[in-house]
């Protein structure tokens, strides 16, 4: 019985293994995992190329494992081994080095300091990774045919690393409460992708003279863009605001500036202070959408609003005279 037991042990660990290389790998394939774990020890030019790298030799590790037989089969084991011994090497030097640093083993999710648990869990993969020299099987044809003790084995392995990956409570308080959007890091890649799948992107695409912009910034939970535009022979600013996370749905919003006066002559996008519940599915025919104002009392002018008339020569008011707390969407030509 041990016999069977101790053979079912050593095989669980080739589709383990290759599961586990196979979330790192993706892992550190974020933009956010670049420079974290042993990759600190580096100077900061080469910590992006080796997390890369690392990305890489684990996801070849993983398919080796899982696929491999005979000589390449024997050396991806080997070289699993060795990989998880010389990571705990490194994070020991790490954790000297930057006692607050993360482990990185998966990525941005890694951000516990390097502690006990990690080391210990660095050190069993290893051996584990060990014990799996010698098998006949793939860790394929594990997977496929599995045996009430290899479920067995598998279920205490998993708790042990549940046990022992910090990763897993700060899932769970990511789960829990969510990061406000004006702290949250987005890289301007994803900015930019976002901006040009909008309409109004293609709106105003013919009026830039440049696809780069001139100057990024970011304020609170919002991205802006400045591009170099010409406008009917007129030198323009066309700004950009793209939402920091939020709702895909989020509009992008937009505005030309005339360089030489400096005033807005348009504007795109939605452009209110209200929380909207969602996009009306159809708008209500003049008729009835007089009707409902009436019936709302918004149907009479009141001091304060545009209904109001201003004095003047044609008994409209001036821009000026507008409040403030009046805001308008569209073009503003």
């Amino acid at each position: 019985m041990f016999p069977e037991v101790l053979e079912a042990v050593r095989e669980v660990q080739l589709p383990l293994l290759a599961a586990l290389l196979l979330l790192g790998a993706a892992a550190k394939a974020s933009p956010r995992a670049a420079g974290t774990g042993a990759a600190v020890l580096l100077p900061e030019r080469l910590r992006g190329p080796a997390t890369l790298a690392t990305c890489l030799l684990e996801a070849a590790l993983a398919v080796a494992l899982l696929t491999a037989t005979g000589a390449l089969g024997e050396a991806a084991r080997l070289l699993t081994a060795l990989m998880f011994a010389v990571s705990v090497v490194l994070l020991l030097v790490a954790r000297r080095r930057d006692p607050e640093a993360g482990c990185g083993c998966f990525g941005g999710l890694s951000q516990a300091p390097i502690g006990w648990r990690t080391l210990t869990r660095a050190s069993l993969l290893a051996v584990a990774a060990l014990a799996t020299v010698g098998l006949a099987p793939t860790g394929w044809q594990v997977a496929a045919e599995p045996t009430p003790v290899h479920g067995a084995v598998l279920g205490v392995q998993l708790l042990l690393l549940a046990l022992l990956s910090p990763e897993l409570r700060e899932a769970a308080a990511r789960g829990a409460t969510s990061e406000p959007c004006a702290l949250r890091e987005v890289s301007e890649r994803s900015t930019t992708r976002r901006l040009r799948r909008s309409e109004v992107w293609r709106t105003n695409a013919k009026l830039m003279l440049k696809s780069e912009p001139e100057e990024t910034w970011r304020h609170g939970c919002w991205r802006f863009l400045r591009y170099d535009g010409l406008r009917h022979g007129h030198r323009v600013d066309v700004v950009y605001a793209v939402r920091i996370g939020g709702p895909r749905r989020t509009g992008v919003r937009a505005v030309l500036v005339d360089r030489e006066s400096g005033t807005v002559i348009a504007s795109f996008g939605a452009v209110t202070t209200l929380d909207l519940q969602g996009p009306p599915r159809r708008l209500p025919r003049p008729r009835e959408a007089a009707r409902r104002d009436e019936a709302d009392g918004r149907g009479a002018a009141r001091p304060g609003t545009l209904a109001k008339t201003l004095p003047g020569e044609s008994g409209r008011g001036r821009p000026e005279d507008v409040p403030d707390d009046v805001r308008a969407s569209g073009p503003a030509v």
